[in-house]
């Protein structure tokens, strides 16, 4: 089984990637969606760590309030991170122990690096996005505003620095064919 890590900052065409590995047969996590499976007020880690904020409603985590929480206060996010990345950690090791016969697992994982989570993968393939276009993608989804988008572009490690530390990297500054056939050409 090989494990391939899916990387890109925010905005640059993970989901997209992930989207058409799935078409095409792949098996695929996403790091987002655990990290929303695990907020909520059942685990006793995060409700511990999040119950004197004003981070709810309706009994539940809103996870809007959440980020806008943990952008702004810097030594909040590392606290956080540091209780939910060992649990999506633990959740990617339950996904590769459930798909072990496998030849081919992806993960897309937004912070692989910021994680320190390299450990779990046998390569990365890391999704290239020129800034602005990322930046423009970012503002009309999810109804960002520019001073939301600047926080969690910061949040992140530089396009440059990950290109330099993966296997693999994948340029999507074109059309959604252009992407599907720099996919196509470093699958087996």
């Amino acid at each position: 089984m090989k494990r391939v890590a899916v990387v890109g900052n925010i905005a640059s065409g993970k989901s997209t990637v992930q989207k058409y590995l799935r078409e095409l047969g792949y098996k695929t996590a996403d790091t987002d969606d655990m990290a929303h499976e695990l907020l909520t007020v059942d685990n006793n880690k995060l409700y511990e760590f999040f119950k004197n904020f004003d981070v709810f409603e309706n009994g539940e985590f809103s996870r809007k309030k959440v980020a806008n929480l943990v952008f702004a206060d810097t030594e909040l996010k590392k606290r956080f991170e540091a209780i939910i990345h060992a649990q999506i950690a633990q959740k990617i090791q339950e996904f590769f122990d459930d798909n072990k016969d496998d030849e081919y697992l992806f993960v897309a994982i937004p912070l692989l690096f910021e994680a320190g989570m390299e450990y779990l993968f046998d390569k990365i393939l890391f999704v290239y996005c020129d800034d602005k276009i990322r930046f423009d993608r970012l503002l009309k989804r999810n109804g960002n505003n520019v001073e939301d988008a600047k926080l969690r572009f910061a949040s992140q490690e530089s396009q440059a620095s990950k290109v330099s530390k993966s296997d693999y990297v994948i340029y999507n500054n074109g059309t959604l064919e252009d992407l599907k056939t720099a996919i196509i050409k470093l699958l087996p």
